[in-house]
């Protein structure tokens, strides 16, 4: 009678292990199903929105007034010069219209010759910026010459001040802002040290200036910037005069 006791018993804690073990991959899909179905954070929401950086080195981008000039190999005919108009659009001769600001010289070769392929056999178009807006950037604030300036080659942030005039004696050397704008909506913000990056000879983020860039020098405080702002409200953080 024992031994019959002592068997249900072994039974029935061997029973108990085994359903505890064959519910584990039932609980972790539901926790894993869970995890899944669960809305996203407001952290998630806010990085979705974030715009995407620049890349290292980026092509030329067409912008309002730039002039192209199109040659095509076998049909010369063809060949033209034209303007990126104030809508972004450029009006190609018998092709029509095609939108091309903000594009660089291979996309808009390829578009251009998409347009074409309509009218024309595997067109060859080589297609040359032959005229367009000077690059340039803007220092502000406490500056000797605050303006805006030609980027002429390759100029850093140490080297724009120095051709805005230098820092005047109210100027927060360590507190510097670059001003750098990423889409038609974002602007990227940074904050650099100036007066370390002096003081200790270390020039590794002596940032190297792109087109547009804006450089403000400050007397109060802005440590609180955050690093991505919307283009409207620049105005907000650097007085425009």
């Amino acid at each position: 009678m024992n031994k019959i006791r002592i068997r249900r018993a072994v039974l029935f804690v061997l029973a108990t292990i085994w359903f505890s073990y064959a519910d584990e991959p039932n609980a972790a899909g539901k926790t894993q199903s869970a995890a899944q179905a669960s809305p996203p954070s407001a952290t998630d929401a806010e990085d979705s929105q974030r715009p995407a950086l620049q890349h290292r080195n980026p092509r030329y981008r067409l912008c309002k007034s730039d002039v192209l000039e199109l040659n095509f190999a076998v049909t010369p005919e063809f060949n033209q010069t034209v303007m990126v108009q104030p809508d972004g659009y450029a009006t190609l001769l018998a092709a029509g219209d095609i939108h091309v600001e903000g594009k660089t010289l291979p996309e808009v070769t390829e578009a251009i010759r998409s347009a074409y392929a309509k009218t024309l056999h595997d067109p060859i178009i080589t297609v040359h910026l032959k005229d367009f807006n000077k690059p340039y950037f803007v220092v502000g604030g406490e500056v000797g010459h605050p303006g805006k300036y030609d980027l002429r080659g390759d100029t850093t942030v140490l080297q724009a001040v120095a051709i805005g005039g230098g820092f005047t004696e109210g100027a927060k050397h360590s507190q510097v802002w670059l001003f750098r704008q990423i889409s038609d909506e974002w602007v990227q913000t940074r904050k650099l040290d100036l007066k370390k990056m002096l003081s200790s000879g270390n020039l590794s983020e002596d940032l190297h200036l792109r087109p547009g860039d804006m450089l403000y020098v400050p007397k109060s405080n802005l440590a609180k910037m955050k690093p991505f702002i919307p283009l409207g409200t620049v105005g907000t953080y650097v007085p425009m005069h």
